[in-house]
């Protein structure tokens, strides 16, 4: 029997139950979904979703990164960060 790699996203590095519903708003509710949308289109609909609320980069879209990459959001390398956040600049 092939073992399952764990695709629930409440099981993934740096997301909580408010990156989950707000995920879930988007349409993203595994981490497969995630990493077809990618870390940088996620945030930006996230943004566009709620344009009340100040949606953190380093919160956020480094949350989304590292869940993918399976690092804390804090321990991407910071070329990577730079670069994210170079792909949502308006």
């Amino acid at each position: 029997m092939k073992s399952k790699i764990d695709n629930n996203l409440r099981n993934a590095k740096n997301i909580g139950a408010t990156i989950e519903k707000y995920l879930n708003e988007i349409g993203i509710f595994t981490l497969a979904d995630l990493a077809e949308t990618t870390s940088v289109k996620a945030f930006i609909k996230i943004r566009e979703q709620h344009p009340e609320k100040t949606i953190p980069v380093c919160y956020y879209l480094y949350s989304l990164e590292g869940a993918l990459l399976n690092l804390h959001w804090n321990d991407i390398p910071s070329e990577l960060k730079k670069e994210l956040k170079d792909k949502i600049q308006d």
